[in-house]
């Protein structure tokens, strides 16, 4: 049991915070960090993984802590303000019990970046930051991480698809050669492997799979609806099923500004959460819905990944995914922690091969449903083939492959 060869401060809060077992990623990552090994992990949102890498640091920071003013010991980059800063709180709150808690500055933008400088001046312990507001106070030179001995990255693969990649030689360039490298990714895509060699070499790898009992504990459901019936019908659905807490995805920012304004009139207590809010709006939303003091939360994909919000009972994609990837972090927002969850799809004929090609993608096969006074009225649009091939243009595969044979 990894959480035993922790120290008393940690237990207490591991009791407080309603930690009972740790969960797979935690029994295999918690005792490879605390014996100094870098590690490569690739495990789901919302498997732990952030108390996987937390709990140890803060471990192995309150033995080596020393005397007088506080120095940077931990740098952990996530891709956004709001992982950013759910992984500093999952930092104070685990750290709250030692006799000196550890000081925890978080940088993002949106916020004041003379603040962040300050904060980071007075001392400070533990720094998460989103990578480019990094960079931006890295400029300033006024940070010193000699001292660094732990550099984190957090959902690593979504970072490289916002560009980490050419931020990396900069930040890297900032660090001492000498630390221990955690690097976590629900994903490798072949931009990760250049990326893993440059930050860390014989890494040990932990693979938890795709927490299959995670997904497993969702019902996920299909609804056939024309469009212009999906705000009624999920209103519906709000109405008859008793949902508590909803987290509704939206194609745009448009659209969840929109959606939530006109759930409002009908008397929900409904909140848009996109990119176009100030970082005190979109932090204050997440309060708020976290709070339950708003039960439906209209959010583009930028809530997809990262936030840990509990209690959400019901996830409805109101416009569908773009991928297969992208519907299996939107559903894994509920059914959270061992607790049951409702992922539902809207989708009416020209979302049925897009639908269908996340179901082969996700390996699972759903039944289409129907709700009485919502069904999916008119005829499917007939199939647009593709261009005819013009002759000459192109070898086919069959001419390649003769051509192969020959040679």
């Amino acid at each position: 049991m990894p959480f035993l060869t922790l120290s008393p401060p940690l237990l207490r809060a591991i009791r407080e915070n309603g930690y009972t077992h740790p969960t797979p990623i935690q029994r295999s990552v918690i005792p490879l960090v605390l014996a100094g090994e870098d590690i490569l992990a690739r495990a789901q949102t919302g498997s732990g993984k952030s108390a996987s890498f937390v709990l140890p640091i803060l471990e192995q920071w309150s033995r080596t802590k020393g005397e007088g003013k506080a120095k940077i010991k931990a740098l952990i980059l996530t891709p956004t303000r709001e992982l950013t800063l759910q992984v500093a709180h999952t930092f104070v709150t685990l750290g709250a019990h030692f006799p000196t808690p550890p000081k925890v500055v978080s940088i993002i933008g949106g916020e004041g970046i003379g603040d962040q400088l300050f904060a980071i001046q007075k001392g400070c312990d533990i720094v998460v930051a989103t990578s480019g507001r990094f960079l931006d106070v890295l400029d300033k030179k006024q940070m010193n991480l000699d001292h660094l001995a732990f550099f984190v990255l957090d959902e690593a693969d979504k970072m490289v698809d916002l560009g980490f990649a050419q931020e990396l030689e900069s930040i890297l360039a900032s660090l001492p050669p000498k630390r221990q490298n955690l690097l976590f990714s629900a994903t490798y895509p072949p931009k990760m492997v250049s990326i893993i060699h440059q930050i860390t070499h014989n890494p040990t790898e932990v693979v938890i799979e795709f927490e299959e009992p995670t997904v497993e504990a969702i019902c996920q459901r299909v609804i056939e609806v024309n469009p212009d019936n999906r705000g009624p019908l999920l209103r519906h659905i709000l109405e008859t099923e008793g949902y508590e807490q909803v987290l509704v995805f939206m194609a745009n920012k448009r659209a969840s500004d929109n959606i939530a304004a006109k759930f409002r009139k009908y008397g929900f207590s409904a909140a848009s959460f996109n990119g176009d809010l100030s970082q005190e709006d979109r932090t204050h939303t997440l309060e708020q819905f976290k709070a339950k003091n708003v039960r439906i939360l209209f959010a583009t994909d930028i809530a997809a990944r990262g936030l840990d919000i509990a209690g959400i009972n019901c996830v409805v994609n109101f416009d569908l995914p773009r991928s297969p990837a992208d519907y299996i972090h939107r559903i894994g927002r509920t059914g959270r922690a061992g607790e049951s969850g409702v992922a539902i799809s809207f989708i009416g004929f020209e979302e049925r091969d897009h639908f269908a090609l996340i179901e082969k993608r996700s390996s699972i096969k759903l039944s289409r449903e129907q709700i009485a006074g919502f069904e999916l009225t008119g005829t499917p649009p007939p199939k647009q083939k593709g261009p005819e091939p013009v002759k000459g243009k192109g070898k086919s595969k069959k001419d390649k492959r003769r051509e192969q044979s020959r040679s």
